[in-house]
Protein backbone atom coordinates (compact mmCIF):
# COMPACT_ATOMS: atom_id res chain seq x y z
CA UNK A 1 0.00 0.00 0.00
CA UNK A 2 1.35 2.94 -0.73
CA UNK A 3 1.66 5.97 1.92
CA UNK A 4 -1.15 8.35 -0.31
CA UNK A 5 -3.49 4.72 -0.25
CA UNK A 6 -3.12 4.54 3.50
CA UNK A 7 -3.20 8.46 3.79
CA UNK A 8 -6.81 7.99 2.27
CA UNK A 9 -7.82 5.60 4.22
CA UNK A 10 -6.69 6.71 7.73
CA UNK A 11 -9.43 9.76 6.13
CA UNK A 12 -12.13 7.45 5.25
CA UNK A 13 -11.56 5.46 9.06
CA UNK A 14 -11.58 8.85 10.38
CA UNK A 15 -15.11 9.71 8.85
CA UNK A 16 -17.78 8.46 10.39
CA UNK A 17 -20.19 8.12 7.21
CA UNK A 18 -16.85 5.89 5.11
CA UNK A 19 -15.47 4.24 8.71
CA UNK A 20 -17.50 1.04 8.14
CA UNK A 21 -16.82 0.17 4.46
CA UNK A 22 -12.92 1.34 5.05
CA UNK A 23 -12.57 -1.04 7.78
CA UNK A 24 -13.72 -3.38 5.65
CA UNK A 25 -10.80 -2.88 3.21
CA UNK A 26 -8.66 -2.79 6.11
CA UNK A 27 -9.65 -6.69 6.93
CA UNK A 28 -9.56 -8.02 3.55
CA UNK A 29 -6.05 -6.15 2.50
CA UNK A 30 -4.53 -7.30 6.58
CA UNK A 31 -5.90 -10.68 7.50
CA UNK A 32 -3.64 -13.14 5.40
CA UNK A 33 -0.82 -11.04 7.05
CA UNK A 34 -1.84 -10.95 10.51
CA UNK A 35 -3.39 -14.51 10.42
CA UNK A 36 0.68 -15.67 9.58
CA UNK A 37 2.15 -12.77 12.36
CA UNK A 38 -0.37 -14.64 14.96
CA UNK A 39 0.04 -18.34 13.53
CA UNK A 40 3.59 -17.72 14.18
CA UNK A 41 3.07 -17.01 17.64
CA UNK A 42 0.13 -19.38 18.41
CA UNK A 43 0.81 -22.18 16.71
CA UNK A 44 -2.52 -23.62 15.31
CA UNK A 45 -5.15 -22.66 12.53
CA UNK A 46 -7.92 -22.48 15.06
CA UNK A 47 -6.40 -20.06 18.08
CA UNK A 48 -5.11 -18.17 15.26
CA UNK A 49 -8.06 -17.74 13.71
CA UNK A 50 -9.36 -16.29 17.46
CA UNK A 51 -6.67 -13.95 18.11
CA UNK A 52 -7.49 -12.76 14.07
CA UNK A 53 -11.07 -12.23 15.15
CA UNK A 54 -9.99 -10.52 18.13
CA UNK A 55 -7.22 -8.15 16.43
CA UNK A 56 -9.72 -6.91 14.25
CA UNK A 57 -12.35 -6.45 17.07
CA UNK A 58 -10.43 -3.97 19.05
CA UNK A 59 -8.85 -2.24 16.07
CA UNK A 60 -12.54 -1.46 15.49
CA UNK A 61 -13.07 -0.61 19.13
CA UNK A 62 -9.87 1.75 19.95
CA UNK A 63 -10.54 3.44 16.07
CA UNK A 64 -10.44 6.47 17.91
CA UNK A 65 -7.39 5.72 19.55
CA UNK A 66 -5.30 5.43 16.26
CA UNK A 67 -3.28 8.88 16.50
CA UNK A 68 -1.42 8.22 12.96
CA UNK A 69 1.88 8.55 14.91
CA UNK A 70 2.56 5.13 13.44
CA UNK A 71 1.46 3.50 9.99
CA UNK A 72 -1.70 1.75 9.88
CA UNK A 73 0.13 -1.84 9.31
CA UNK A 74 1.96 -1.10 12.67
CA UNK A 75 -0.74 -0.38 14.52
CA UNK A 76 -2.41 -3.49 13.65
CA UNK A 77 0.81 -5.24 14.34
CA UNK A 78 1.27 -3.97 17.80
CA UNK A 79 -2.68 -4.83 18.81
CA UNK A 80 -2.03 -8.73 17.22
CA UNK A 81 1.24 -9.33 18.71
CA UNK A 82 -0.32 -7.79 22.08
CA UNK A 83 -3.29 -10.23 21.61
CA UNK A 84 -1.33 -13.08 20.44
CA UNK A 85 0.54 -12.91 23.90
CA UNK A 86 -2.26 -12.26 25.69
CA UNK A 87 -3.77 -15.30 24.36
CA UNK A 88 -0.43 -17.66 25.29
CA UNK A 89 -0.63 -15.82 29.17
CA UNK A 90 -4.09 -17.02 28.97
CA UNK A 91 -3.32 -20.83 28.47
CA UNK A 92 -0.57 -20.18 31.04
CA UNK A 93 2.31 -21.47 28.20
CA UNK A 94 3.61 -17.73 27.61
CA UNK A 95 7.31 -18.11 28.22
CA UNK A 96 8.64 -21.52 27.24
CA UNK A 97 7.19 -25.10 26.46
CA UNK A 98 6.15 -26.77 29.19
CA UNK A 99 9.21 -29.42 30.95
CA UNK A 100 5.99 -31.60 31.64
CA UNK A 101 4.99 -32.07 27.61
CA UNK A 102 6.44 -34.91 25.87
CA UNK A 103 9.20 -34.35 23.83
CA UNK A 104 8.06 -33.26 20.69
CA UNK A 105 4.59 -32.11 21.63
CA UNK A 106 4.25 -29.25 19.45
CA UNK A 107 5.69 -31.32 16.82
CA UNK A 108 2.81 -33.57 16.72
CA UNK A 109 0.17 -30.85 17.46
CA UNK A 110 1.49 -29.32 14.33
CA UNK A 111 2.18 -32.33 11.77
CA UNK A 112 -1.93 -33.51 13.32
CA UNK A 113 -3.05 -30.08 12.60
CA UNK A 114 -4.65 -30.52 8.62
CA UNK A 115 -3.80 -26.72 8.33
CA UNK A 116 0.07 -27.22 8.74
CA UNK A 117 1.65 -27.53 5.24
CA UNK A 118 5.32 -27.99 6.60
CA UNK A 119 7.17 -31.23 6.89
CA UNK A 120 8.90 -32.17 10.30
CA UNK A 121 11.80 -30.13 9.79
CA UNK A 122 9.72 -27.13 10.03
CA UNK A 123 7.68 -28.43 12.67
CA UNK A 124 11.09 -29.23 14.73
CA UNK A 125 12.03 -25.07 14.00
CA UNK A 126 8.27 -24.38 15.95
CA UNK A 127 9.18 -26.56 18.63
CA UNK A 128 12.26 -25.00 18.89
CA UNK A 129 10.53 -21.40 18.53
CA UNK A 130 7.87 -22.44 20.86
CA UNK A 131 10.60 -23.22 23.60
CA UNK A 132 12.21 -19.42 23.22
CA UNK A 133 11.19 -16.99 25.73
CA UNK A 134 8.48 -14.68 25.27
CA UNK A 135 10.30 -11.41 23.74
CA UNK A 136 12.94 -13.84 22.29
CA UNK A 137 9.97 -15.79 20.30
CA UNK A 138 8.22 -12.36 19.03
CA UNK A 139 11.56 -10.83 17.90
CA UNK A 140 12.48 -14.27 15.86
CA UNK A 141 9.08 -14.74 14.14
CA UNK A 142 9.18 -10.65 12.58
CA UNK A 143 12.31 -10.80 11.86
CA UNK A 144 12.50 -14.41 10.69
CA UNK A 145 9.32 -14.59 9.13
CA UNK A 146 8.27 -11.17 8.63
CA UNK A 147 11.60 -9.76 7.39
CA UNK A 148 10.92 -6.92 9.49
CA UNK A 149 13.31 -4.33 9.68
CA UNK A 150 14.62 -3.50 13.40
CA UNK A 151 13.80 0.24 13.28
CA UNK A 152 9.83 -1.18 12.93
CA UNK A 153 10.41 -3.83 15.43
CA UNK A 154 11.44 -0.94 17.92
CA UNK A 155 8.58 1.07 17.04
CA UNK A 156 6.27 -1.44 17.00
CA UNK A 157 7.32 -3.16 20.30
CA UNK A 158 8.37 0.02 22.13
CA UNK A 159 12.29 -0.88 22.60
CA UNK A 160 15.78 -0.67 21.09
CA UNK A 161 16.82 -1.57 18.21
CA UNK A 162 20.35 -2.88 19.91
CA UNK A 163 18.38 -4.89 22.30
CA UNK A 164 16.46 -6.48 19.45
CA UNK A 165 19.44 -7.67 17.72
CA UNK A 166 20.64 -9.07 20.75
CA UNK A 167 17.13 -10.64 21.44
CA UNK A 168 17.24 -12.26 17.55
CA UNK A 169 21.09 -13.53 18.25
CA UNK A 170 20.13 -15.02 20.92
CA UNK A 171 16.78 -16.95 19.52
CA UNK A 172 19.36 -17.90 16.65
CA UNK A 173 21.66 -19.55 18.81
CA UNK A 174 18.97 -21.10 20.77
CA UNK A 175 17.58 -22.59 17.87
CA UNK A 176 20.61 -23.84 16.65
CA UNK A 177 21.19 -25.67 19.73
CA UNK A 178 18.20 -27.53 19.76
CA UNK A 179 18.80 -28.53 15.94
CA UNK A 180 22.01 -29.96 17.38
CA UNK A 181 21.06 -32.10 20.15
CA UNK A 182 18.90 -33.81 17.91
CA UNK A 183 20.90 -34.91 15.58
Amino acid sequence: MTQKDEQQLIRELSDPVTRRRAFEQVVRQYSEQLYWNVRRIVLTHEDADDVVQNVFLKAWSHLDHFHHESKLSTWLYRIAVNESIDFLRKKKNFSVVSTDHEEGSVVSMLMADEYFDGDATQAQLQEAIARLPEVQRTVFNLRYFEDMKYSDMSELLHTTEGSLKASYHIAVKKISEFFRQRD
